[in-house]
Protein backbone atom coordinates (compact mmCIF):
# COMPACT_ATOMS: atom_id res chain seq x y z
CA UNK A 1 0.00 0.00 0.00
CA UNK A 2 1.16 3.53 -0.75
CA UNK A 3 0.45 6.70 1.21
CA UNK A 4 -0.13 10.35 0.39
CA UNK A 5 3.53 10.99 1.25
CA UNK A 6 4.55 8.41 -1.38
CA UNK A 7 2.52 10.30 -3.97
CA UNK A 8 4.11 13.58 -2.91
CA UNK A 9 7.57 12.02 -3.26
CA UNK A 10 6.65 10.71 -6.70
CA UNK A 11 5.67 14.23 -7.77
CA UNK A 12 8.90 15.66 -6.34
CA UNK A 13 10.94 13.05 -8.25
CA UNK A 14 9.09 13.79 -11.49
CA UNK A 15 7.42 10.39 -11.80
CA UNK A 16 3.93 11.95 -11.88
CA UNK A 17 2.67 15.43 -12.54
CA UNK A 18 1.04 17.37 -9.73
CA UNK A 19 -2.16 17.69 -11.77
CA UNK A 20 -2.32 13.92 -12.34
CA UNK A 21 -1.94 13.19 -8.63
CA UNK A 22 -4.58 15.78 -7.74
CA UNK A 23 -6.98 14.23 -10.25
CA UNK A 24 -6.26 10.75 -8.86
CA UNK A 25 -6.97 11.88 -5.30
CA UNK A 26 -10.20 13.57 -6.37
CA UNK A 27 -11.28 10.39 -8.15
CA UNK A 28 -10.54 8.19 -5.11
CA UNK A 29 -12.40 10.61 -2.83
CA UNK A 30 -15.42 10.60 -5.14
CA UNK A 31 -15.54 6.79 -5.24
CA UNK A 32 -15.32 6.51 -1.46
CA UNK A 33 -18.08 8.93 -0.67
CA UNK A 34 -20.74 6.33 -1.27
CA UNK A 35 -19.35 4.05 1.41
CA UNK A 36 -17.90 6.40 4.01
CA UNK A 37 -18.13 10.03 4.98
CA UNK A 38 -15.74 12.39 3.23
CA UNK A 39 -14.80 13.82 6.62
CA UNK A 40 -13.99 10.67 8.56
CA UNK A 41 -10.87 12.32 10.03
CA UNK A 42 -8.75 9.43 8.82
CA UNK A 43 -5.71 8.63 10.92
CA UNK A 44 -3.25 5.85 10.12
CA UNK A 45 -1.12 4.53 12.95
CA UNK A 46 -0.56 0.87 12.03
CA UNK A 47 0.00 -0.81 8.69
CA UNK A 48 0.30 -4.27 10.21
CA UNK A 49 1.43 -6.21 13.24
CA UNK A 50 5.01 -5.75 12.09
CA UNK A 51 4.75 -2.16 13.33
CA UNK A 52 4.09 -3.39 16.88
CA UNK A 53 6.84 -5.98 16.54
CA UNK A 54 9.38 -3.33 15.51
CA UNK A 55 8.28 -0.95 18.29
CA UNK A 56 8.73 -3.66 20.93
CA UNK A 57 12.17 -4.59 19.59
CA UNK A 58 13.22 -0.94 19.43
CA UNK A 59 11.98 -0.28 22.95
CA UNK A 60 14.07 -3.17 24.24
CA UNK A 61 17.12 -1.87 22.38
CA UNK A 62 16.69 1.70 23.63
CA UNK A 63 16.03 0.59 27.19
CA UNK A 64 19.07 -1.67 27.34
CA UNK A 65 21.34 0.92 25.68
CA UNK A 66 20.19 3.61 28.09
CA UNK A 67 20.64 1.29 31.07
CA UNK A 68 24.16 0.26 30.08
CA UNK A 69 25.19 3.83 29.36
CA UNK A 70 23.68 5.05 32.61
CA UNK A 71 25.95 2.73 34.59
CA UNK A 72 28.94 4.64 33.19
CA UNK A 73 27.37 8.12 33.38
CA UNK A 74 23.73 9.24 33.38
CA UNK A 75 24.28 11.69 30.53
CA UNK A 76 25.96 8.96 28.46
CA UNK A 77 22.93 6.70 28.73
CA UNK A 78 20.61 9.52 27.65
CA UNK A 79 22.93 10.42 24.76
CA UNK A 80 22.93 6.80 23.62
CA UNK A 81 19.12 6.73 23.57
CA UNK A 82 18.97 9.89 21.44
CA UNK A 83 21.67 8.70 19.04
CA UNK A 84 20.14 5.26 18.54
CA UNK A 85 16.68 6.83 18.09
CA UNK A 86 18.04 9.01 15.30
CA UNK A 87 19.80 6.11 13.57
CA UNK A 88 16.68 3.93 13.73
CA UNK A 89 14.58 6.79 12.35
CA UNK A 90 16.81 6.99 9.28
CA UNK A 91 15.54 3.57 8.23
CA UNK A 92 12.15 3.03 9.84
CA UNK A 93 10.88 6.59 9.36
CA UNK A 94 12.58 7.96 6.24
CA UNK A 95 12.64 4.67 4.32
CA UNK A 96 9.87 2.49 5.73
CA UNK A 97 7.56 5.36 6.77
CA UNK A 98 6.21 3.54 9.83
CA UNK A 99 3.87 5.94 11.64
CA UNK A 100 3.84 4.35 15.09
CA UNK A 101 7.61 3.89 15.00
CA UNK A 102 8.05 7.53 14.03
CA UNK A 103 6.12 8.67 17.11
CA UNK A 104 8.04 6.38 19.46
CA UNK A 105 11.42 7.37 18.06
CA UNK A 106 10.62 11.08 18.17
CA UNK A 107 9.60 10.89 21.83
CA UNK A 108 12.64 8.81 22.77
CA UNK A 109 14.93 11.21 20.89
CA UNK A 110 13.51 14.30 22.60
CA UNK A 111 13.43 12.56 25.97
CA UNK A 112 17.07 11.63 25.53
CA UNK A 113 18.06 15.18 24.59
CA UNK A 114 16.25 16.56 27.62
CA UNK A 115 17.85 13.95 29.91
CA UNK A 116 21.33 14.71 28.56
CA UNK A 117 21.02 18.39 29.47
CA UNK A 118 19.50 17.72 32.88
CA UNK A 119 21.89 14.93 33.87
CA UNK A 120 24.97 16.90 32.79
CA UNK A 121 24.40 19.10 35.88
CA UNK A 122 26.23 22.11 34.46
CA UNK A 123 23.30 24.54 34.71
CA UNK A 124 22.86 26.94 37.64
CA UNK A 125 19.23 26.01 38.20
CA UNK A 126 16.12 28.19 38.40
CA UNK A 127 14.72 30.11 35.45
CA UNK A 128 17.98 29.93 33.47
CA UNK A 129 18.10 26.15 33.76
CA UNK A 130 14.43 25.78 32.75
CA UNK A 131 14.92 28.06 29.75
CA UNK A 132 18.04 26.26 28.52
CA UNK A 133 16.49 22.81 28.88
CA UNK A 134 13.25 23.82 27.17
CA UNK A 135 14.83 25.75 24.30
CA UNK A 136 17.41 23.03 23.66
CA UNK A 137 14.70 20.38 23.48
CA UNK A 138 12.60 22.57 21.17
CA UNK A 139 15.61 23.12 18.88
CA UNK A 140 16.18 19.36 18.83
CA UNK A 141 12.54 18.91 17.82
CA UNK A 142 12.99 21.42 14.99
CA UNK A 143 16.10 19.63 13.71
CA UNK A 144 14.23 16.31 13.86
CA UNK A 145 11.31 17.85 11.95
CA UNK A 146 13.57 19.16 9.19
CA UNK A 147 14.98 15.68 8.71
CA UNK A 148 12.02 13.36 9.19
CA UNK A 149 8.83 15.50 9.08
CA UNK A 150 7.00 13.43 11.69
CA UNK A 151 3.57 15.11 12.10
CA UNK A 152 3.52 14.94 15.91
CA UNK A 153 6.79 16.93 16.12
CA UNK A 154 5.11 20.34 15.90
CA UNK A 155 2.72 19.50 18.74
CA UNK A 156 5.56 18.07 20.84
CA UNK A 157 7.68 21.20 20.32
CA UNK A 158 4.73 23.40 21.26
CA UNK A 159 4.21 21.45 24.50
CA UNK A 160 7.89 21.83 25.36
CA UNK A 161 7.88 25.57 24.67
CA UNK A 162 4.63 26.17 26.56
CA UNK A 163 5.85 24.19 29.57
CA UNK A 164 9.16 26.04 29.50
CA UNK A 165 7.54 29.47 29.36
CA UNK A 166 5.21 28.63 32.25
CA UNK A 167 8.04 27.24 34.39
CA UNK A 168 10.25 30.27 33.68
CA UNK A 169 7.39 32.64 34.47
CA UNK A 170 6.71 30.89 37.78
CA UNK A 171 10.42 30.91 38.67
CA UNK A 172 10.68 34.64 38.01
CA UNK A 173 7.27 35.62 39.36
CA UNK A 174 6.09 33.15 42.04
CA UNK A 175 2.86 35.12 42.53
CA UNK A 176 1.72 33.81 39.13
CA UNK A 177 0.99 30.38 40.62
CA UNK A 178 -2.66 31.31 41.08
CA UNK A 179 -2.78 32.22 37.39
CA UNK A 180 -1.51 28.86 36.11
CA UNK A 181 -4.92 27.86 34.65
CA UNK A 182 -4.91 31.12 32.67
CA UNK A 183 -1.42 30.43 31.37
CA UNK A 184 -2.43 26.93 30.35
CA UNK A 185 -5.51 28.37 28.64
CA UNK A 186 -3.28 30.76 26.69
CA UNK A 187 -1.12 27.84 25.58
CA UNK A 188 -4.24 25.99 24.48
CA UNK A 189 -5.41 28.98 22.45
CA UNK A 190 -2.04 29.18 20.69
CA UNK A 191 -2.13 25.46 19.92
CA UNK A 192 -5.70 25.76 18.62
CA UNK A 193 -4.88 28.71 16.35
CA UNK A 194 -1.85 26.89 14.97
CA UNK A 195 -3.97 23.81 14.34
CA UNK A 196 -6.52 25.90 12.45
CA UNK A 197 -3.75 27.41 10.35
CA UNK A 198 -2.39 23.99 9.41
CA UNK A 199 -5.92 22.82 8.64
CA UNK A 200 -6.58 25.87 6.46
CA UNK A 201 -3.46 25.11 4.43
CA UNK A 202 -4.91 21.72 3.50
CA UNK A 203 -8.74 21.86 3.70
CA UNK A 204 -9.07 18.63 1.69
CA UNK A 205 -6.84 16.86 4.25
CA UNK A 206 -4.79 14.94 1.74
CA UNK A 207 -1.25 15.75 2.89
CA UNK A 208 0.96 15.62 5.96
CA UNK A 209 -0.31 19.06 6.98
CA UNK A 210 -3.63 17.54 8.06
CA UNK A 211 -1.79 15.10 10.32
CA UNK A 212 0.16 17.96 11.90
CA UNK A 213 -3.12 19.75 12.56
CA UNK A 214 -4.61 16.59 14.06
CA UNK A 215 -1.88 16.39 16.70
CA UNK A 216 -2.11 20.10 17.43
CA UNK A 217 -5.87 19.76 17.99
CA UNK A 218 -5.22 16.77 20.23
CA UNK A 219 -2.89 18.93 22.34
CA UNK A 220 -5.06 22.06 22.27
CA UNK A 221 -8.24 20.31 23.36
CA UNK A 222 -7.20 19.13 26.85
CA UNK A 223 -5.31 22.38 27.50
CA UNK A 224 -8.39 24.44 26.72
CA UNK A 225 -10.91 22.15 28.40
CA UNK A 226 -9.02 21.50 31.63
CA UNK A 227 -7.99 25.13 32.14
CA UNK A 228 -11.48 26.44 31.36
CA UNK A 229 -13.11 24.02 33.78
CA UNK A 230 -10.50 24.85 36.45
CA UNK A 231 -10.98 28.61 36.03
CA UNK A 232 -14.75 28.20 36.37
CA UNK A 233 -14.30 26.17 39.54
CA UNK A 234 -16.20 23.19 38.19
CA UNK A 235 -13.72 20.75 39.70
CA UNK A 236 -14.68 21.86 43.22
CA UNK A 237 -18.23 23.10 42.72
CA UNK A 238 -20.51 22.04 45.56
CA UNK A 239 -23.81 22.15 43.69
CA UNK A 240 -24.26 19.04 41.58
CA UNK A 241 -27.10 20.52 39.54
CA UNK A 242 -25.30 23.76 38.77
CA UNK A 243 -22.10 21.92 37.96
CA UNK A 244 -23.88 19.54 35.61
CA UNK A 245 -25.63 22.40 33.82
CA UNK A 246 -22.38 24.30 33.29
CA UNK A 247 -20.57 21.19 32.10
CA UNK A 248 -23.38 20.41 29.69
CA UNK A 249 -23.38 23.96 28.27
CA UNK A 250 -19.62 23.90 27.81
CA UNK A 251 -19.77 20.48 26.19
CA UNK A 252 -22.43 21.64 23.73
CA UNK A 253 -20.21 24.60 22.84
CA UNK A 254 -17.24 22.27 22.36
CA UNK A 255 -19.37 19.98 20.20
CA UNK A 256 -20.36 22.89 17.96
CA UNK A 257 -16.71 23.88 17.57
CA UNK A 258 -15.79 20.27 16.81
CA UNK A 259 -18.46 20.08 14.13
CA UNK A 260 -17.42 23.37 12.58
CA UNK A 261 -13.74 22.47 12.28
CA UNK A 262 -14.46 18.77 11.68
CA UNK A 263 -12.27 17.62 14.56
CA UNK A 264 -13.52 15.29 17.28
CA UNK A 265 -10.65 15.84 19.73
CA UNK A 266 -12.48 18.58 21.62
CA UNK A 267 -15.44 16.36 22.38
CA UNK A 268 -13.24 13.47 23.48
CA UNK A 269 -11.16 15.69 25.77
CA UNK A 270 -14.20 16.80 27.78
CA UNK A 271 -15.77 13.36 28.16
CA UNK A 272 -14.20 12.80 31.58
CA UNK A 273 -15.76 15.97 32.97
CA UNK A 274 -19.16 15.14 31.52
CA UNK A 275 -19.14 11.62 32.93
CA UNK A 276 -18.06 12.91 36.33
CA UNK A 277 -20.67 15.69 36.44
CA UNK A 278 -23.61 13.50 35.45
CA UNK A 279 -22.48 10.67 37.73
CA UNK A 280 -22.40 13.15 40.63
CA UNK A 281 -25.90 14.33 39.76
CA UNK A 282 -27.24 10.77 39.72
CA UNK A 283 -25.45 10.05 43.00
CA UNK A 284 -27.33 12.92 44.62
CA UNK A 285 -30.53 11.56 43.09
CA UNK A 286 -30.09 8.30 44.99
CA UNK A 287 -28.92 5.92 42.23
CA UNK A 288 -25.26 5.76 43.24
CA UNK A 289 -24.82 2.10 42.36
CA UNK A 290 -25.84 2.67 38.72
CA UNK A 291 -24.74 6.29 38.29
CA UNK A 292 -21.72 5.69 36.08
CA UNK A 293 -23.39 2.97 34.02
CA UNK A 294 -26.44 5.13 33.28
CA UNK A 295 -24.26 8.13 32.47
CA UNK A 296 -22.01 6.12 30.14
CA UNK A 297 -25.09 4.66 28.43
CA UNK A 298 -26.61 8.09 27.76
CA UNK A 299 -23.39 9.79 26.67
CA UNK A 300 -22.25 6.83 24.57
CA UNK A 301 -25.61 6.62 22.80
CA UNK A 302 -25.59 10.36 22.08
CA UNK A 303 -22.08 10.23 20.64
CA UNK A 304 -22.95 7.26 18.43
CA UNK A 305 -25.98 9.12 17.06
CA UNK A 306 -23.84 12.18 16.41
CA UNK A 307 -21.25 10.04 14.65
CA UNK A 308 -23.93 8.51 12.43
CA UNK A 309 -25.22 11.96 11.44
CA UNK A 310 -21.91 13.81 11.60
CA UNK A 311 -22.04 15.18 8.06
CA UNK A 312 -25.62 16.40 8.39
CA UNK A 313 -24.81 18.00 11.71
CA UNK A 314 -21.81 19.74 10.15
CA UNK A 315 -23.97 21.11 7.37
CA UNK A 316 -26.42 22.51 9.92
CA UNK A 317 -23.61 24.21 11.87
CA UNK A 318 -21.32 25.40 9.08
CA UNK A 319 -24.16 26.78 6.96
CA UNK A 320 -24.79 29.44 9.62
CA UNK A 321 -21.17 30.65 9.60
CA UNK A 322 -19.89 33.56 7.47
CA UNK A 323 -18.99 32.59 3.91
CA UNK A 324 -15.39 33.70 4.33
CA UNK A 325 -15.00 31.40 7.33
CA UNK A 326 -16.69 28.48 5.58
CA UNK A 327 -14.11 28.67 2.80
CA UNK A 328 -11.31 28.04 5.32
CA UNK A 329 -12.96 25.01 6.93
CA UNK A 330 -12.95 21.41 5.82
CA UNK A 331 -15.41 20.86 2.93
CA UNK A 332 -18.86 19.53 3.71
CA UNK A 333 -18.54 16.71 1.21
Amino acid sequence: MYTDEDLDDAVAEGLFSEAAVAAFRARVTERRRGATDADDERFQLLSGFNDIFVVIASALLLLSAGWIGYRAAPWLGALGVSAISWVLAEFFVRTRRMALMAIVLLLSFLGGVLAVIVSAQVLPGGAVSDAVVGLSTAIAAYVHWRRFHVPITVAAALCVLASTLIQVALALFPWLRDAVPGLVLAAGVVAFLLALRWDASDPQRQTRRADVAFWLHLVAAPLLVHSAFAMLGLEHSSGAGARTSLVLLLYVALALVSLAIDRRAFMVSALGYVLYAFSSLLNHAGVASMAFAITALLIGSALLVLSAFWRRSRVAVVSHLPTALQARLAPLG
